[in-house]
């Protein structure tokens, strides 16, 4: 099954093209895998170190779920591409069972522990160096939509997914639910639900709102934007007002009503700098995927001045028609595609009470 991943990589004129290493090479980069950096339902993550002393992260996955598929996928996708914003695929391995991933190793680590870090934590990003960081992001997204020969939907943008450099360079990263379509197919084929609770776009679950696309990773990006405007997760089931348990919803609602995020010790030009990211996120959560705009847009209005961005529409949580049935439908479909936790199923049903 691995045998062709060398022969597709240089098919496609790779001049990048990604070293296969052994898994003796593997243990000696991590010392025996001495230093762990983090593990999940992939595998662990190793500190490893090359021969020219360029530190690396290696992924060593576990037992694939889809007879390898994500591991072909990442090598597939991330090995043929050269992005400032997107994470540097150095090399793998495939030696029997034992599958690796070496990428550049990212000395911040992950965007979730800076936007969602506990008070007394000294971890916290300036307003600048979150905006700088959103519009890395949308730069890296942008260019895997239409800046190589083939279309790249990621299907799992969230901030656990978006790395930091010794520069709070953002990188995007894990492309193991990617996919390549050609750049001229508009609507992809699924044959399931794929991402993560709360970034997963809503065409994903409701068939009758428009097509499978990159607005999907539009979606996505979205809800990661909120997210980093507020430096809080979306849903908040412990909010002592039951319509600030959804915080898209309340916002919009704030912002119709004139008042903004208010937000303490910030300068006029950070509020309307959170402000203008906040109304660019609402503008990429649009129910409909016709309505959402695309990476190249949200570049455009980042770059803008906030007033200059027209308020969209208010975005919906579901299609009004059925909206019932087709909340228990989705949440059924969640829990079988996706097995979310049981506190993220009681937060759904939360957010549905509440509007």
């Amino acid at each position: 099954m691995y045998n062709g991943i060398e022969e597709f990589l240089q098919s496609h004129n790779n001049q990048l093209m990604p070293i296969r290493y052994s898994y003796r090479h593997i243990r000696k980069m991590t010392k025996g895998f001495r230093e762990k950096l983090g593990e999940g339902g992939f595998g662990s993550v190793y500190k490893g170190k090359l021969c020219s002393g360029h530190f690396v992260a290696i992924k060593m996955l576990g037992k694939s779920k889809g007879n390898g598929q994500d591991f072909i996928n990442e090598v597939a996708t991330i090995g043929r591409i050269h992005h400032v914003n997107v994470v540097r695929l150095i090399g793998f391995c495939v030696e029997g069972s034992k599958r690796a991933l070496i990428y550049d190793f990212m000395s911040n680590g992950s965007l979730d522990k800076y936007i969602f870090s506990r008070e007394g934590k000294n971890n916290s990003l300036s307003y600048k160096e979150i905006f700088d960081i959103s519009l890395g992001v949308t730069r890296g997204i942008e260019y895997l939509h239409r800046g190589c020969d083939m279309q790249i939907l990621h299907f799992d943008i969230k901030p656990h997914n978006i790395l930091l450099d010794e520069n709070f360079i953002p990188k995007v990263s894990d492309f193991g639910l990617a996919r390549l379509y050609p750049l001229d197919n508009s609507i992809v084929s699924l044959t399931a639900a794929r991402g993560t609770i709360g970034y997963i776009a809503p065409e994903l679950f409701y068939k009758n709102i428009g097509g499978v696309s990159h607005k999907a990773d539009v979606y996505s990006f979205g809800m990661l934007l909120m997210e980093m405007a507020n430096r809080r997760k979306n849903v908040n089931a412990n909010a002592e007002n039951t319509s600030e348990i959804y915080f898209p919803l309340w916002i919009y609602d704030q912002l119709s009503k004139g008042k903004g995020v208010e937000i303490e010790d910030a300068t006029d030009e950070e509020t309307d700098t959170t402000n203008k990211m906040i109304i660019v996120a609402l503008w990429c959560i649009q129910l409909k995927p016709c309505d959402r705009p695309t990476m190249s847009k949200v570049i455009e209005m980042l770059e803008s001045n906030v007033e200059s961005i027209q308020m969209p529409p208010k975005p919906s949580l579901y299609p009004q028609e059925e909206e019932n049935h087709n909340i228990d439908n989705a949440q059924e479909t969640a829990c079988s595609s996706l097995a979310p936790s049981e506190e993220v199923s009681t937060e759904i049903s939360l957010i549905s009470n509440a509007y």
